[in-house]
């Protein structure tokens, strides 16, 4: 039996997803989360786990950062983004760090439903429109490469990482943690050299860059 994850906050949309994977695949079990940290204790639960439904938008997220602690976890498991933020840069990000499949919120429910088949099929699936996107520019090739690094951290390190950016020092990790502070501080060291950055304000500045904060307001407020 195929096994979907959703994961949006929103409940009338995880409902609408249901219902173009139900179009699909009648007969499927369907699991749903509202939260990155949800999806990633139901995956930790449930084994075989055939497809990854997400938002981009989640709460507790800034960015990529979700979707990047969730590859990082679960490396092998086909994820596909339903959002309505479609700028290209973005989806040149995602594709980047090997999501099976973009769609928009806006999409009929049966091309969703065809976008599902698609990626369970195996295949990678894009709206026509980003099918040819163009080569980046330079700016966004360094997005992609901090991406790929981003995506060498443990899913521990991404959570330091995240706790770094919002302001917290390493005592304050460790007790978030339950853990050591000399286990916060060799976190901070491995997180540092695998960004190439040489302090952790540096590795807060770089990582900021993915999220959204430059792309329009208007944009970011009717994506969700």
């Amino acid at each position: 039996m195929t096994r979907i994850l959703i994961v949006d906050d929103h409940p009338l949309f995880r409902e609408a997803l249901e219902s173009a994977v139900r179009m699909e695949r009648p007969s499927c079990e369907i699991f749903e989360a509202t939260t990155i940290d949800e999806a990633l204790e139901l995956l930790s639960r449930e084994k075989n786990i055939d497809l990854g439904l997400f938002d981009l938008f989640l709460p507790g997220t800034s960015g990529l950062s979700g979707l990047v602690r969730v590859r990082a976890a679960y490396p092998h498991l086909p994820v596909m983004v339903v959002s309505g933020h479609e700028d290209p840069r973005v989806v040149r990000d995602l594709l980047s760090m090997g999501v099976a499949g973009f769609v928009s919120k806006a999409t009929s429910k049966s091309e969703l439903a065809h976008s599902i088949s698609e990626v369970l099929n195996g295949s990678i699936y894009l709206p026509e429109r980003f099918r040819d996107i163009n080569q980046p520019q330079p700016s966004e090739i360094e997005r992609g490469d901090m991406l790929r690094r981003l995506q060498d951290l443990t899913p521990q390190q991404l959570r330091v990482l995240e706790m770094i950016r919002a302001g917290l020092q390493n005592k304050q990790i460790a007790y978030e943690l339950g853990v050591a502070e000399t286990t916060v501080k060799a976190h901070v060291s491995e997180i540092l050299r695998k960004l190439n950055v040489y302090s952790r304000t540096k590795a807060a500045i770089e990582v900021g860059k993915m999220d959204f904060a430059q792309l329009p307001l208007d944009a970011i407020k009717t994506a969700h």
